[in-house]
């Protein structure tokens, strides 16, 4: 696990658990955002694509994106949303 303590007593780095399935989790311990890969070095570059993500540098979902997804655009969504969600 590669972790650094600044002087001003921040926490930073990656925390890396090995799942039961074989998969590598990658966890940035500032943030708590994770994701995984097959490898440490996969791992790694999912948890980039994940905290840029994070950090609001995506771009927006657009109506096309949301019919990949499977989802109705034009609709209101209630009906689409489970229980919890609405």
């Amino acid at each position: 696990m590669a972790r650094s303590e600044p002087s001003d007593g921040r926490r930073e780095g990656v925390e890396f658990v090995h799942e039961d399935d074989g998969r590598i989790t990658a966890r940035d311990i500032e943030t708590g955002v994770a994701s995984y890969g097959e490898t440490k070095a996969e791992a790694l570059a999912m948890l980039a694509e994940a905290l840029e993500l994070h950090a609001g540098g995506s771009e927006p979902v657009d109506d096309e994106d949301l019919r990949e997804f499977g989802l109705d655009p034009d609709g209101d969504g209630d009906d689409d949303l489970p229980e919890f969600m609405r």
